[in-house]
């Protein structure tokens, strides 16, 4: 096949930038004279120097004419980030994420891939950046938390290029349907409804339920709630539950709380969304002069690992942390040696401790 105009120009610049005719910095022929040169239009040209830019063997100076770019140099970091994963989380140094990028990094490592770590604080601004950092990177592969998964997303145009540029993906936690990626998630809505048939075993009948209903994780585990009651329609009427968003004030919530646990006719048990959130939750209790779990028991999510050092020990769900982290690893490697995976659904473990006890009648 006969090579277009514009290709024959590009062909022409990189071969004479390759064989050290132009070092780095040197400055190029300009477009007037590269068209008489190859006998083209001003827009062949461009589009020439646009490929080139974009594989960074030439760069522009606005009103200064173009220049040689460190190519070999750019060539040396894109077989570099060749064998880089990329990994976007909603956090990154605290809670269950530690664990779970540890998982990823011993999988992959002994591959010989490394990591690239972004961290969105669950805002869809920074995960856009990251999204854009990693494609722009050349990354071997993704593993990716969405960020506020339970909202529409205005990314999911880069979602779109990562899955055009053929680039490797898996999601952690929560997953678009929209989009054909194999994901890693646990069992929320299931593992919320046996803990809260739990409760309801033990006698209690009011009890309050705290979500966080911008992710999927949390609206499963809210739905996991409301299932555990419709199963005892004759108390069901008794249930209360809370609502908030990543980024909202905190403070408010918590009031909001506290005024409900402050009622005569108080809930007699809490679960939370998780146990960032119930260690929150048990300063409030204890501000209103209740104890824990004569008053009030009180139920966590994720198993985090400060909540065991909690006086009572805080019952919770076991998340698989790293385990996930260890199979997101070997799953992402998989998909970039071409292998077809399916996606992993993790059922969980109840931790009983002294945090819940039956009601007092």
């Amino acid at each position: 096949m006969a090579e277009n105009k514009y290709e024959i120009v590009k062909r022409g610049l990189q071969t004479v930038i390759e064989s050290g005719e132009y070092s780095v910095g040197d400055k190029l022929p300009t477009e007037s004279e590269l068209m008489d040169q190859y006998g083209v239009s001003r827009y062949t040209v461009r589009r020439a120097i646009s490929d080139l830019q974009n594989e960074h063997y030439v760069y522009r100076i606005q009103g200064g004419g173009m220049y040689v770019d460190d190519w070999q140099g750019n060539q040396r970091q894109q077989a570099i980030n060749n064998k880089m994963i990329g990994v976007v989380t909603t956090h990154l140094a605290d809670y269950i994420f530690p664990s779970i990028i540890s998982g990823i990094d011993r999988a992959i490592s002994a591959q010989g891939y490394s990591l690239i770590v972004s961290n969105t604080h669950n805002n869809r601004d920074k995960e856009r950046q990251s999204l854009r950092q990693m494609i722009d990177n050349k990354v071997a592969g993704l593993i990716i938390e969405p960020t506020q998964s339970a909202l529409p997303d205005p990314n999911i145009d880069l979602y779109q290029e990562v899955a055009k540029q053929q680039i490797p993906c898996i999601f952690i936690n929560a997953h678009y349907p929209q989009l054909d990626a194999p994901y890693l998630e646990v069992k929320d809505r299931e593992a919320e409804r046996e803990m809260v048939e739990h409760l309801v075993g033990m006698g209690h009948q009011r009890i309050l339920g705290i979500f966080q209903v911008d992710d999927m994780q949390g609206l499963h585990r809210m739905q996991g709630f409301i299932n555990a009651y419709m199963a005892h329609p004759e108390i069901s009427y008794l249930s209360e539950t809370v609502m908030y968003q990543s980024g909202q004030d905190m403070t408010k919530v918590l009031e909001q709380v506290a005024r409900i646990l402050d009622k005569p006719e108080r809930p007699t048990a809490v679960v939370c969304y998780n146990d960032e959130l119930a260690i929150q939750i048990m300063d409030v209790i204890r501000s209103l002069d209740l104890t824990i779990p004569e008053d009030v028991s009180i139920v966590g999510f994720d198993d985090f690992v400060l909540s065991r050092y909690l006086e009572p020990r805080l019952t919770t769900i076991e998340h698989p942390k790293e385990k996930m982290g260890l199979d997101a690893g070997k799953m992402i490697m998989a998909r970039i040696n071409g292998e077809e995976v399916a996606p992993i659904l993790y059922d969980l473990k109840m931790v009983y401790t002294e945090s819940i006890t039956p009601p007092i009648k």
